[in-house]
């Protein structure tokens, strides 16, 4: 992994969960990490505290990308804050909440299009333009088990927006492999974040649990790997447009 040393790497949605792990295993395994987050300050600061007592380089940057000019911008400040930019990890994303399809409106349908999908959309736009310029890039955004499972109860909207972010990521890969872009994605399965531990009951957890052959759920550290390994042009040079379901096993497409 020592070809990830020097690297300068933006992770979005990086103060908690898959997030927060992936932008202390970049800064591990040397690279420069520009931190996102909105509106989780101290969570931000822990993870670059982090970075930094190991070793690692790490900048802190707020941003709503819900909002496409916040996340151009974004992404443009991560460009001049690490002094260039080689990997995007489109990250940020949410569920918000649980419910049935009568119970849905479309103040919630506009909300997650916007954090799910619009934000990996405007993001990868902007970073490719960066990444064309120097003849090289990668965007390594996160997509969901739900994207191919449809979900578990009350999760049609968040799945269907992950289903774009791995159907965006296979065009886009094909479209931007001449010009030097590697795009892949990971999907994580049932991980226990910040977001689960607020949004999924006891039973849920419990019921998703019980259909993981490995018999337990996910940390994010276990995800971690997945991404390095997108990042590293040494293990996956010759990879791009695949979609990575790190799950214990519950979907083996």
């Amino acid at each position: 992994m020592d070809d990830l040393r020097g690297k300068r790497v933006l992770v979005t949605g990086a103060s908690t969960g898959i997030g927060a792990a992936v932008a202390r295993g970049f800064g591990a395994a040397g690279a420069a990490v520009a931190v996102h987050y909105n509106a989780s300050d101290a969570e931000a600061a822990s993870v670059v505290a982090d970075i930094a007592a190991a070793g690692g380089r790490a900048v802190p940057l707020r941003a709503d990308v819900r909002d496409a000019v916040a996340t151009r911008d974004l992404v443009a400040r991560a460009h001049r804050e690490l002094g260039g930019l080689d990997v995007l990890v489109n990250n940020a994303g949410h569920l918000l909440r649980r419910a049935p399809l009568d119970e849905l409106d479309e103040a919630l349908f506009d909300e997650l299009v916007d954090l799910n999908m619009r934000s990996v959309f405007v993001a990868t736009q902007a970073a490719a333009r960066i990444f064309a310029a120097q003849g090289r890039g990668n965007v390594i955004s996160t997509t969901s088990i739900s994207a191919r499972s449809g979900g578990g109860p009350g999760v049609a909207l968040y799945a269907g927006t992950k289903a774009f972010v791995s159907a965006f990521t296979r065009n886009v890969a094909r479209e931007l492999a001449p010009r030097g872009i590697r795009v892949n994605a990971v999907s994580p399965g049932v991980i226990e974040t910040p977001l689960h531990a607020r949004l999924s009951s006891p039973a849920v957890m419990e019921a998703m649990r019980a259909a993981v052959p490995m018999a337990r759920l996910g940390a994010s550290e276990e995800c971690v790997g997945a991404y390095l390994y997108f990042a590293s042009d040494r293990l996956s040079g010759y990879v791009t447009g695949q979609v990575l379901e790190v799950n214990g096993g519950q979907l083996m497409p």
